[in-house]
């Protein structure tokens, strides 16, 4: 599980990139609802640059991190031969213009999820 409180910025991605392997396929959960779970409420931005560096490592479903509307911001960052739409609908989530369609049914809130 990871820490819920640490200011080192490199133990933050880890604890982050944790929290998103525990996302379940077909799920999605957003950069600030991370943030708050490991205690560091309004740092969605810093999530996002964690989802941006772990690029490369197959381990972590960074498809499954969104805006809290549901948008696709962050998919510019990934390879074109498997872009984050493809990703999200093989899991069966529907996307339509680059937004999580039924985000309030597929939506994975770690602060509820993995309550201690």
């Amino acid at each position: 599980m990871p820490h819920k409180e640490n200011n080192d910025k490199s133990s933050f991605f880890k604890d982050v990139w944790e929290v998103v392997k525990l996302i379940p396929s077909g799920r999605v959960t957003s950069y600030g609802a991370i943030g708050a779970y490991l205690g560091r409420k309004g740092s969605a931005r810093m999530v996002g640059w964690a989802m941006n560096a772990s690029h490369g490592d197959d381990s972590v479903p960074a498809h499954r991190v969104v805006n809290k509307q549901g948008l696709l911001t962050g998919k510019h960052h990934f390879d074109v031969k498997n872009p984050m739409q493809v990703r999200l609908e093989e899991e069966g989530i529907v996307v339509i213009d680059n937004q999580i369609q039924n985000m309030d049914q597929i939506f994975w809130d770690p602060s509820i999820e993995l309550a201690l």
